[in-house]
């Protein structure tokens, strides 16, 4: 089972709405653009759709990007 380790320092929850057609390439440029954080760290990137019933989970592992998505 893929999953982050249990002592990441920090989640990051984007209250703004995010456009769901954005993948990896775009919600990591999100990071550093609109957030201003490295989306190398080992931390969680949360971000919510439009009418907030969809989740996308963005974080680095060891040899590259996972992203998670949930609908609620």
């Amino acid at each position: 089972m893929m999953r982050p380790s249990r002592d990441l320092p920090e989640v990051y929850l984007c209250v703004a709405p995010v456009d769901f057609r954005k993948s990896i390439t775009g919600l990591s440029l999100l990071v550093e653009a609109g957030l201003g954080q490295d989306p190398f760290a080992p931390t969680l990137y949360v971000f919510i759709n439009r009418r907030r019933d969809k989740l996308k989970i963005l974080y680095w592992d060891k040899n590259g990007f996972c992203l998670w998505y949930k609908r609620l």
